[in-house]
């Protein structure tokens, strides 16, 4: 299982994965855009792994959104095959910005399906605009990071 498949970086966080039919587009593969959901995904739970729970980003009226996504979509996927999606945090500013990259690889033959880089920037959620970083972010979040 995951456990067998080779990592790009150490120490991953690591969601598994079932593709269903509602990812399966008109070409019969996993659609580009689930992959994104996928990343998505396993984001919030690195997230919520780490204490760092939608319900402590309100309580904070902080939030880590998207400023920037990279996704090399390298091969397909298919109904019912299973899938390890890696994320790791590779930078944390400590002010303002963080960085996770993503890797996800079929069980079956640890083919490498996508690796992506994701860069957020926190915000406050009541107006949308930049705010530093609050301590338990950093906390959390910093904690995580492994060298890329």
């Amino acid at each position: 299982m995951s456990s067998q498949l080779e990592w790009d970086l150490p120490d991953p966080f690591i969601t598994e994965i079932e593709v269903g039919e509602e990812a399966i587009d008109h070409y019969g593969h996993a659609n580009n855009a689930q992959y994104l959901r996928w990343v998505e995904q396993a984001s919030w739970a690195h997230s919520n792994e780490l204490g760092l729970t939608l319900e402590h980003y309100r309580e904070l009226d902080r939030a880590m959104a998207v400023h920037r996504h990279e996704l090399d979509y390298l091969a397909p996927c298919f109904i019912g095959e299973k899938l390890a999606m890696a994320t790791w945090i590779v930078e944390c500013d400590g002010r303002l910005t963080l960085t996770r990259r993503f890797q996800l690889q079929r069980q079956a033959d640890g083919v490498t399906l996508l690796r992506a880089r994701t860069r957020y920037a926190c915000i406050a959620l009541s107006s949308g605009r930049p705010r530093r970083l609050p301590a338990s972010f950093i906390r959390g979040y910093g904690s995580a990071i492994v060298s890329n």
